[in-house]
């Protein structure tokens, strides 16, 4: 048991070098009001005056005091380099390497010095702690935080906060789990109203970390006592209530010794409470504060233990993440580069570490584009959108020339059925153009660990960044020309001898040949399949069906191709708007009824353009990512590390867009300290026997 102290001196010293709090160690915390004798029960456990002294707040800093002990034949502690073997007490501080103090003013004077450069000389305090280590013959095993005093008003040039200041400094301190809080109490004030247990008890509401200590009991009113105080019937305190006498102010300045002091407190003991004297005086308090500290360590270690072990694992994990540092620049660019060559393809084709969850991202998100965006974008548009009867009557007319047809004429078909695939071209450009900007997204989506390497190496990200996106610019004109070409096939060649089209071309040859017996326009075979976009206003009167007609026209195929204008209110509804014509001398056709023989042309060319349009738009729609995926996707995965290297590898900038941020340095240098300290700290608690423990 004895030497589990020890062990967390030692952890006390590995974490100090690094300035580091992420680990709660085991300790002693004192507090307690201005003036309440905490730093004379420190300076009775130690046996020597040694704290700075004086009106006000004294304490500015946090004190970590570690009391060694080191009997005269210990090997451990004593060198002869030092000038420590015949030492009967000396001390330590931390930042102050290795020097070794043997007078106790000089401790004080440097405890000073060291408040004044961090905290200033205006009574202002700091949340630095100051460490001290003390060797002596004459000491228990113990690890002491001081903290500064409870004040509730300022004074002098103190800060007005100064209450809160101190408040949250010693909360940080005693909120720690594993630490031991001393409540320090003066007797002669009123227990219920201290300071320090109520403190100690926002932290610790059942008290299984509290030991209070009452001082100054020589200095209680005439014809009183503490004895309902110590024994716990006015304050119950779970790990007991030790009372201690103090050096008077007057001892202090008469140098009256701490040893002297101390037979005195136990003269006064004995004669004011002998029934309890052997369970208070500062013997008794530091034996307590020694076993109470290492019961704690044995039921804290296991704990720290594993939080040591998962430390070095995070730490470790984020070093690795800072990278070595850059010995040989070459080798690291080129490694950089391959890493981030790599990192964009599996990003792509979808075999990266880090799988993104939240959204979807490179090879899922252009899958996504050619199937969802793109895909429906060509299912949307319909096969007769934009073309009206009287554009397709109008074709078939213009196609005959001078004569009467015989037949519908296949020219017509090819012009219109053109003018609808030319619908096509845009959706698949703007395919391309999603593609790309997807492309060009993951640079900033293709892996954390790469990312972590351009945060190093800020201009090399940019110039990354620079050539990726150059590649990308200089394949966009081939891909757009191929997907524009693949277009421009469609149209260049309207192949009606398909096996798809040739099938539903044979469905109408009969109405293609046959210009004598019309089939009636109730037919389910002319009948329009789907819905017909809405003609324009000028034709009010093409429609399918008998509902529209004028009343003046009757079912009759020989009725008149053009109304007569006899200015009856029938036909007045009839009369034509002009519309905007480059020739308007050539005769509106958009104010009369269709004939039933222009009434299946029309279905017949509507019906060839629709079975046609859906084989362009199917090829289209399977040619257009395939396309995308060649000329872009692919080309750019293919050629991407080898642009990287032309432009960056060889390049003569090479040295200068190595040079890290200078945090990432800074940040790789407190990591590689911490691991190195939280290393050092598992070997030492893992030196442990379980024998010591119990």
């Amino acid at each position: 048991m004895e030497a589990l102290i020890p062990v967390i001196n030692k952890l006390q010293d590995v974490f100090n070098t690094v300035g580091a709090d992420a680990i709660q160690l085991p300790q002693i915390v004192v507090l307690g009001t201005q003036s309440s004798g905490k730093s004379s029960v420190i300076e009775s456990l130690v046996g020597r005056s040694f704290l700075p002294r004086g009106p006000g707040i004294v304490t500015r800093r946090p004190l970590v005091l570690q009391l060694v002990y080191s009997p005269k034949d210990s090997k451990e502690h004593r060198s002869a380099e030092e000038g420590t073997v015949n030492l009967e007490e000396w001390g330590k501080f931390l930042h102050t390497k290795d020097k070794i103090y043997t007078d106790f003013d000089q401790m004080r004077q440097e405890i000073e010095r060291e408040t004044d450069r961090m905290a200033g000389s205006n009574k202002g305090i700091c949340p630095e702690p100051i460490s001290l280590k003390i060797f002596s013959t004459r000491v228990v095993n113990l690890t002491l935080v001081d903290l500064p005093g409870i004040t509730k008003v300022p004074i002098g040039d103190q800060p007005e906060d100064i209450e809160n200041q101190i408040r949250n400094l010693i909360i940080k301190y005693i909120s720690n789990p594993n630490s031991i809080i001393l409540a320090v109490t003066a007797a002669n004030t009123d227990m219920a109203t201290s300071e320090a247990i109520k403190m100690s008890k926002e932290v610790d509401p059942d008290g299984r970390r509290t030991l209070a200590v009452v001082t100054k009991l020589d200095l209680m009113d005439a014809g009183t006592d503490a004895i309902d105080i110590l024994c716990g019937r006015v304050i119950p305190v779970k790990l007991g209530i030790i009372g201690v006498v103090n050096r008077s102010q007057q001892d202090i300045i008469d140098n009256k010794s701490i040893g002297d002091a101390l037979k005195d407190e136990a003269t006064y003991l004995q004669r004011k409470y002998p029934t309890i004297a052997t369970r208070n005086g500062t013997p008794h308090l530091a034996k307590t504060l020694n076993r109470l500290l290492m019961h704690h360590i044995r039921d804290c270690l296991p704990e720290l233990k594993v939080r040591v072990n998962v430390m070095i694992s995070q730490f470790q994990s984020l070093l690795n993440s800072y990278g070595e540092d850059v010995s040989d620049k070459s080798q690291t660019l080129l490694q950089i580069i391959t890493k981030f060559a790599s990192a964009y393809c599996s990003t792509i084709e979808g075999t990266a570490r880090n799988i993104e969850t939240t959204e979807l991202c490179g090879g899922a998100r252009i899958c996504y584009i050619f199937h969802e965006t793109f895909g429906r974008t060509l299912d949307s548009i319909h096969p007769l959108v934009g073309l009206t009867r009287m554009d397709i009557l109008t074709a078939i007319r213009n196609a005959t020339g001078p004569r009467p047809a015989l037949f519908v004429p296949e020219v017509s078909f090819e012009l219109l059925v053109k003018r609808q695939i030319r619908r096509l071209e845009d959706p698949s450009l703007r395919c391309v153009e999603l593609v790309h900007e997807e492309m060009q997204r993951i640079v900033q989506h293709c892996g954390t660990e790469v990312q972590q390497e351009m945060l190093r190496f800020p201009r090399l990200h940019q110039r990354i960044v620079d050539v990726v996106t150059q590649l990308l610019r200089t394949r966009l004109p081939a891909t757009n020309a191929m997907v524009e070409n693949l277009v421009q096939i469609e149209l260049a060649y309207i192949n009606t001898k398909h096996p798809d089209f040739h099938r539903e071309a044979a469905l109408v040859s009969g109405l293609l040949k046959s210009t004598d017996s019309l089939i009636d326009e109730h037919s389910p075979v002319y009948r329009q399949k789907t819905p017909r976009p809405t003609s324009s206003p000028h034709v009010p009167a093409i429609t399918d069906g008998q509902e529209n007609k004028s009343p003046t026209q009757s079912n009759n195929s020989e009725s008149p191709a053009t109304p007569q204008m006899n200015g009856t209110p029938e036909n007045k509804v009839l009369t034509p708007q002009k519309p905007v014509n480059l020739l308007p001398e050539v005769p509106s056709q958009t104010s009369r009824k269709l004939s039933d023989r222009e009434q299946h042309d029309c279905d017949v060319i509507e019906r060839l353009i629709k079975s046609y349009f859906y084989i362009v738009r199917k090829s289209i729609q399977d040619s257009v990512p395939k396309a995308v995926m060649h000329f872009l996707v692919n080309y750019v995965k293919d050629n991407l590390q080898s642009e990287l290297v032309t432009h960056l590898y060889k390049s003569d900038q090479a040295e200068s867009m190595l040079n890290e941020s200078e945090h990432i340095a800074q940040r790789r240098k407190e990591a590689a300290d911490m691991l190195k300290a939280l290393q050092r700290a598992g070997q030492i608690i893992s030196e442990i026997r379980e024998t010591h423990m119990w």
